[in-house]
Formats: structure tokens, sequence, C-alpha cells
């Protein structure tokens, strides 16, 4: 597929720009998150929407030894001052990069996910990613399931090493399930400014009568909003789901898979399963989630 000039790829997004006027984002004052700052920076310039960056992490409670009670005072005053010190230098950060855009900050003391799947209310799109996949702090950083699974939001997951979600072609991964349905709703927009969606449905032989049935149907609905989509069903086992995806976004240089989030919480942690956590773990471009 050719590379369109900035002209052509402003007048699709702005097919966008009336479903989505608000952007949500986690901002950290670690430099490794800031592909995450310049995606949502781009991508709420293209589309005139307000920028909400939200500061927020806190100190986690630990229990100190200490018989007087002064060690575990003062390691406490000294972790406060570090996550005050944080803040404001991802305020800082913020405002820097997104210099010239409509924003609004907010700073809060308070667990990440679970206090922007709360702003979320306030918001059209969540931005999340855009940092090395490793073990994080739940104190200070979002995690990406927390915030698909809580929100309520749909959440567009930019890859660690970012980059500028072009958008012109983009696979949707179905599954006739409600995360299936709410995620193609809710990235419409993007749906809608792509030049090419193929609808795909992976599924073992015995099934691909119906599931072509139900891509179709998928598909008529779409073309009746004005997108250009064709639908695709593969035969592969179920666990290859995630790489036959991959390999349709590489064929149609799709840097955007739109996906249903399955997932749970695990003795407190929130993960996914299966195809989702295949998208996130070796993610090759975007992902957009919906639950």
């Amino acid at each position: 597929m050719t590379q369109p000039d900035d002209t052509v790829t402003l007048a699709r997004a702005s097919q966008a720009a009336s479903a989505i006027r608000s952007i949500l984002l986690h901002v950290e004052a670690d430099p490794e998150a800031e592909p995450r700052l310049h995606a949502a920076v781009d991508l709420a310039r293209r589309l005139d929407a307000i920028l909400i960056g939200v500061g927020a992490e806190m100190s986690q409670s630990l229990g100190v030894t200490d018989p007087f009670g002064v060690l575990g005072a003062e390691w406490m005053v000294e972790l406060q001052r570090l996550v005050l010190d944080n803040l404001k230098r991802a305020e800082a950060t913020f405002h820097a990069k997104a210099a010239g855009l409509t924003t609004q900050w907010l700073a809060l003391e308070a667990v990440p996910a679970p206090a922007i799947a709360a702003l979320s209310r306030g918001a059209d799109l969540i931005i999340a990613g855009g940092a090395p996949l490793r073990f994080t702090d739940d104190y200070r950083v979002a995690q990406t399931a927390e915030l698909v699974l809580l929100s309520g939001c749909p959440v567009l997951v930019v890859p660690p090493e970012g980059g500028r979600l072009r958008g012109e072609a983009v696979v949707v991964a179905w599954k006739d399930t409600r995360e299936s349905r709410r995620a193609v709703a809710d990235s419409m927009p993007f749906l809608q400014a792509a030049e090419e969606v193929v609808v795909q449905e992976v599924c073992d032989k015995d099934a691909f009568g119906d599931a072509e049935g139900r891509t179709f149907s998928v598909v008529e609905n779409l073309k009746r909003h004005g997108v250009t989509a064709r639908a695709k069903v593969t035969i592969a086992d179920p666990d290859h789901a995630a790489g036959e995806l991959k390999r349709t976004a590489r064929q149609l240089d799709a840097d955007l898979i739109v996906a249903g989030g399955y997932g749970h919480s695990r003795l407190g942690e929130w993960v996914f399963g299966g195809v989702t956590r295949s998208l996130l773990q070796e993610p090759q471009g975007y992902v957009l989630l919906s639950h």
C-alpha cells in the first residue's frame, strides 16, 4: 500500500473527528513511556480533540521494622516526596509535548488504573501502552488489562516503540461474542476512516460455513456505515488465531487490529487470555480493545 501525503491522511482522519472529541491517557515521568504521549499528541492534533493528561501514582504502604517508629516515618516522607516530584515532572513533560493543543491536566495521588478508569466517564478514548512490556509497579503504572476491563471505554494500545497510527488498513478480529460487537461499534470512527477493513474469523474446518455467515453479516452492516470492508475466514487451530490475524495485517500493511478484550482477575492480578494476550505480548502495531 502506498504512503499517502499528509493532506490525504488528515482528510481521512477528519471523518473520525466528530466521534472522538476527547482522549485520555496516563502520563508518566519515565522517558520510556514517552511513545504513548507522542502517539496521543499526534492523534489529538489530527482529530482536533481535547487531550486529557492524568498524572497518577501513590506510594505503597510498607512495613518497616523499627521499635521507635523513626525510620518508618522518614521512609514514608521520602516516598511521598518522590511521588510529588514524579507528578510534577509528568506535568512538565505533558505541557511541553502537548503545546498548541487543547488540554486538561489532572494530578492524583492514587493507584493509576482504577483512577483513570473512573475518569474515562469524561472521555471517548483511552490511550495505553507505549512502554516496554515487562513487570511494572501497579502503584505507578496503569496496566492495560485493568484499563480495558474496568473502564467500559475503548482502549487504543500503542506498541512499545510508538510510531504514528496511519489506520489506512484495519483488521477486525471477529469472534461471535459481546466483546467483539462492542469493539466493532467502538472502533467505527477508525473503520470509517480506513481505506480497507478485513473482518477475520479463525476457526476449525467444521465451523467454516457458520463463520462465513457471521463475518458476511458484520461486513454488510459495516458497509451500511460507509466502511470499505470484506470478510475473511481462516481455517486454523484456535491457538494460532493471533498469528493468523497478524499475518493478515502484514499482508495488508495494516497497523491497527481491533479486538474484543477477554480477561479476568486472577488472585488480584488483571490478566488477558488467548488471542488478546498474544496481540499485546508480541505487538506489531496498534491494537484497539473493548470489553
